[in-house]
């Protein structure tokens, strides 16, 4: 925009500068034409009263002259500059008229003189060199002042862009900043009204995210508070109960829950901006496999997978990759039958690691991919849990079996 500016400035100055400096220069042209002109029409009024006196005082006069003039006697000799008689001079001798004619040497002034012996004729010549002296100067002072402008033009142009343009490029510099979660950035009003104005609305949305953010944070940790209750409740009841197995599986779920809901408070309360998430994902794969192995042999279920041989740091926190990849094995223990297997797979890549979970069961339907959309009667957001982490979300599988791709993005 600031290039765009400038350069109509530029076009709309050059057309000005045209407009004023052409005609001006041929002015000047034809001043100095009419200037060389009439400077030696003016030689020649001096001579003509001198052209039927003494031939001496006549001589005397011409050769005084600044230009060269000759003056055609009647007897046919010349007094002054030596020349011959041209056509001009005929003509003018036999019309009695004075005449001036372009010649290919400049301007051939020619005037009558009529006296008692006979009409003696005075002629002179203006050379094109004198004809446009001072021109080509006064064209190249011109030509200076024209560029001057011009350049002081482009300035102008260019400082009153960059008032428009600053503001502009602030604006959006905040708008990236509000992107990337740094609600802290604010605009500073700059620059013509309606700019003011566009920051003033920015800083107000701003802030409205930042109010709706906060209150988002309390409402899930108030949520979750609530929930510690009937979980301490839940982990009493399940330490009454006689079958000791019962009791610590029950107690072992509770754990669970508890666990979760302590995640849940923590990622409410953590500021992306000043701690940004990261995590092995090979440990907390490893861990989340680990823990749903034990249902998988419960439920005859083969676990099969691939995981790196060292650690794979991924721009995603421990609790909502733990909170995908159980989304997913949940997915499986709910919507296949018993006894089919699945396998778990991390592979690392140049942005980052790919996370894959497979299974041998009757597959997705079409509409498990639209979000909180489900077919087993919960609320479908399982796999939105997994594909808020990853920057490409893929799944694919007919009959034959499902696989889900997730795509962790490096720290």
């Amino acid at each position: 925009m600031r290039t765009r500016l400038t350069l109509l400035v530029a076009a709309t100055t050059v057309l000005v500068l045209l407009a004023f400096l052409v005609p001006t220069g041929l002015l000047l042209r034809q001043v100095a034409r009419d200037r060389a002109l009439g400077q030696a029409d003016d030689v020649i009024q001096t001579i003509v009263p001198l052209a039927g006196s003494d031939p001496g005082t006549l001589r005397l006069v011409v050769t005084a002259q600044a230009v060269p003039v000759t003056v055609f006697l009647p007897d046919g000799t010349t007094v002054g500059a030596p020349a011959t008689a041209t056509p001009a001079v005929r003509l003018a001798r036999g019309a009695n008229q004075a005449l001036t004619v372009a010649t290919g040497a400049g301007r051939e002034l020619v005037v009558p003189v009529v006296g008692a012996a006979g009409t003696s004729v005075v002629r002179t010549v203006v050379t094109d060199a004198e004809l446009s002296r001072g021109v080509t100067r006064s064209w190249l002072t011109l030509g200076g002042l024209g560029v001057a402008l011009l350049l002081l033009g482009l300035l102008v142009a260019d400082r009153l862009a960059r008032t428009i343009t600053a503001p502009i490029t602030q604006l959006g510099a905040v708008s990236h900043r509000l992107a990337n979660a740094e609600l802290t950035a604010r605009a500073t009003p700059a620059g013509p009204p309606e700019l003011r104005e566009v920051a003033g609305a920015l800083n107000h949305l701003a802030d409205r995210i930042h109010h709706l953010l906060a209150a988002e944070r309390d409402r899930i940790a108030d949520l979750s508070h609530r929930l510690r209750t009937p979980l301490t409740a839940l982990r009493l009841e399940a330490e009454s109960l006689r079958d000791p197995d019962e009791s610590a599986r029950v107690a072992a779920a509770a754990d669970g829950v508890a666990r979760a809901v302590t995640a849940i408070i923590r990622q409410a309360r953590r500021d992306v901006t000043t701690h940004p998430a990261s995590c092995d994902a090979t440990a907390v794969v490893r861990d989340r496999v680990a823990f749903w192995r034990v249902l998988a042999e419960d439920t005859g279920r083969a676990v099969t997978g691939s995981l790196p041989d060292r650690p794979l740091r991924v721009a995603v926190a421990a609790d909502d990759l733990a909170a995908a990849l159980d989304a997913l094995l949940g997915n499986v223990f709910a919507h296949t039958p018993d006894e089919t297997p699945f396998s778990v797979t991390l592979a690392a890549r140049p942005d980052g690691a790919i996370l894959t979970v497979a299974d041998r069961g009757p597959g997705f339907p079409a509409s498990a991919a639209a979000r909180g959309t489900s077919g087993g009667d919960s609320t479908g957001l399982g796999l939105d849990i997994a594909r808020q982490i990853a920057t490409t979300f893929e799944i694919a599988g007919g009959p034959g079996g499902a696989v889900v791709s997730l795509s962790l993005p490096t720290p």
